[in-house]
């Protein structure tokens, strides 16, 4: 199960408490059980912050805590501190992916059931697209998308399989499989009902809880390859 330690504390002295949490990092590089940590600071208070560090399960969170650089960092800590940090452990019972499921919610609800009013709840008005099929570097804005979604379901009959995500900060990468029936013009080529099928990867950038950015790289030529157009 999914371990959780919130680290309270209170310090007029955040610069060192960030150089030796970057101390503590370098240190225990390649050994260390912690996947990720996030401080947060008091609005109402500038001197109170909390740490939240992720751990995959208790017991890894128990092997950090063994390291002998975290015992000599948190005497180092504490030591900044304005009185002792309080610890509270947390075993995991609902883990919200937000950017994930709102990735998910592109390629099901829009691209494959057509709901393209979620469009402008999921992408940013100045959305940067850049796509592999395209010559432009980047299209600007969440209309593009709309335009794109259009174009590809007036094209086909198709469906996306959802074959891995990876989430890291404010990025999401989906890896993805397509199947579709050549319904419509595509690109100039007349509808042939031909099945296709292709592989592709997306990354998409978050910000403000909207995707702000996003990278497409898909086979297309395995289409182009199946419509007839290249050998």
């Amino acid at each position: 199960m999914k371990f959780v330690q919130v680290i309270d504390f209170k310090t007029d002295q955040i610069d060192g408490m960030n150089q030796l949490m970057d101390k503590w990092m370098e240190q225990t590089k390649g050994r260390r059980s912690a996947t990720h940590s996030v401080v947060g600071k008091d609005r109402s208070d500038s001197s109170h912050f909390v740490e939240i560090v992720d751990f995959p399960s208790h017991e890894e969170a128990m092997k950090n805590s063994r390291l002998p650089e975290t015992g000599q960092i948190f005497q180092e800590m504490v030591a900044l501190c304005d009185g002792a940090p309080s610890f509270t452990d947390l075993d995991v019972v609902r883990d919200e992916q937000l950017n994930s499921a709102a990735a998910r919610r592109f390629f099901g609800e829009i691209a494959v059931d057509g709901n393209l009013d979620a469009i402008d709840e999921l992408f940013a008005p100045d959305y940067r697209d850049h796509d592999i099929s395209k010559d432009v570097d980047a299209t600007i804005g969440s209309a593009e998308i709309r335009k794109d979604v259009t174009g590809w379901r007036g094209a086909f009959d198709f469906t996306f399989t959802i074959n891995r995500q990876i989430s890291e900060g404010d990025d999401v990468v989906t890896l993805w499989s397509w199947t579709g029936t050549h319904r419509g013009e595509f690109m100039g080529i007349a509808a042939t009902g031909k099945r296709c099928t292709m592989t592709g990867t997306t990354v998409f950038r978050f910000g403000d809880g909207k995707i702000q950015e996003g990278w497409w790289h898909y086979d297309i030529m395995q289409i182009m390859r199946t419509l007839g157009v290249l050998r």
